[in-house]
């Protein structure tokens, strides 16, 4: 009896996968030209002059009277004289006040001063689904609304990160131009400038990911057996030593974990001054979380032993995809607070449908403006984004001594 071979011209479990993988991209970039057509480049859009005068801190009317008498940037008038600043123009007055006001200097521009060292704040955890790349992009974005010069960068090799700031990872990064490009360890290594892109949103350059950096996975285990006892060529220093090549350029550094631990992961949490620990408030969610900290503690031991050291400035938990009206999801947060005291986060980043909403066409609520998604809706769920980044702000003031 013949046997019949049912799989005689059937496509390989590989190939449907690649097939699958590159239907769902160009349906992707299909998208994303609807949203954003090839001709035309993502931008920011300008602020009102009542949005303007919360950013920086003085009132709308002290703004007004700058206008009249033709002080500071000067804003573009719309409909009925209505008053709007791009973010350039933002920091311009920051530039001016600073200089007006020297004795309020260093809150209207607060760039990094000399003695003041980089803060590297790493967010992670290696459970998907807690929100650590959208917690990167808020803290990146609101940080520059802030006055800071932010790099964002993508450890993650689906570079979700990379997508929000407008880089589509299968077409926009070419090779050797993701982190891995500055840390490989052949002599195809490039210099950390060579693979820092500007963005559309002022204040904020990225170092994009894709696929890509899974090499710097493959190639560690080789390089180690080659090169036993070379210190300067342990893994973990590399992230560190490609950021400071570029660290005058810089006051934060906002780096986008993978959902695991690997070798990315121990480079950016010793390169780090900072880590954030992002966490959904389930019970799952938290046992993940404990087991997360058990294996970075083991990791973080073979990095010391091996010469590397870890001094954080700080190291918090933020509760992210909160609903405080959820009695349980309360419940789990009043957990942490009791095991980790004041190093969860006072806010939480609530979890919102104008979040996710925006998300969709690869936006942030920072892109949009209060009726693009409902007033209401917007104006809560940017009082907890707001709320996430004045703590971090804090945060970087306590260590700079401001």
């Amino acid at each position: 009896m013949n046997v019949i071979d049912r799989n005689i011209g059937k496509p390989s479990t590989s190939a449907n996968i690649t097939q699958r993988a590159e239907a769902l991209s160009a349906r992707l970039r299909a998208v994303g030209e609807r949203a954003f057509p090839p001709t035309a480049q993502k931008s920011l859009r300008s602020f009102t002059s009542g949005e303007v005068a919360e950013i920086v801190g003085v009132s709308d009317g002290y703004l007004r009277q700058l206008s009249i008498d033709g002080l500071g940037p000067t804003p573009d008038l719309g409909n009925g004289g209505r008053r709007s600043y791009s973010l350039e123009q933002i920091n311009e007055l920051r530039r001016y006040l600073a200089t007006a006001r020297p004795k309020e200097a260093v809150r209207f521009f607060p760039q990094r001063r000399s003695g003041e060292k980089l803060q590297v704040i790493t967010v992670a955890n290696f459970k998907g689904g807690s929100a650590k790349t959208t917690t990167s992009v808020y803290l990146a974005q609101g940080l520059a609304l802030q006055g800071y010069r932010v790099l964002a960068i993508d450890l993650d090799p689906q570079a979700s990160l990379s997508a929000m700031f407008g880089y589509q990872p299968e077409f926009d990064v070419a090779e050797n131009t993701t982190l891995y490009g500055a840390i490989r360890y052949d002599e195809e290594r490039v210099l950390m400038k060579d693979v820092v892109r500007p963005t559309y949103f002022t204040g904020i350059s990225i170092v994009p990911g894709n696929l890509e950096l899974m090499e710097f996975e493959h190639q560690t285990p080789r390089f180690m057996l080659q090169n036993r006892g070379k210190a300067e060529d342990l893994f973990f220093r590399r992230v560190a030593g490609a950021i400071a090549q570029v660290e005058d350029d810089f006051d934060v550094v906002v780096v986008d974990c993978p959902p695991q631990l690997g070798f990315l992961t121990m480079g950016a949490l010793n390169a780090a001054t900072g880590m954030i620990v992002t966490v959904h408030p389930q019970m799952v969610d938290v046992a993940s979380m404990s087991q997360f900290l058990l294996m970075t503690s083991d990791l973080v031991s073979v990095i010391e032993e091996a010469g590397g050291r870890l001094d954080y400035d700080f190291l918090r938990f933020l509760v992210t995809r909160h609903d405080p009206r959820d009695v349980p999801e309360q419940e789990i947060v009043g957990l942490m607070r009791d095991v980790f005291g004041a190093d969860v986060m006072s806010a939480t980043a609530w979890k919102s449908t104008a979040i996710a909403n925006a998300g969709l066409t690869k936006q942030s609520l920072y892109e949009l403006t209060r009726g693009a998604v409902g007033r209401s809706t917007y104006d809560r769920a940017m009082e907890s984004i707001n709320a996430v980044n004045d703590e971090v702000v804090g945060l970087l003031n306590q260590v700079w001594q401001r």
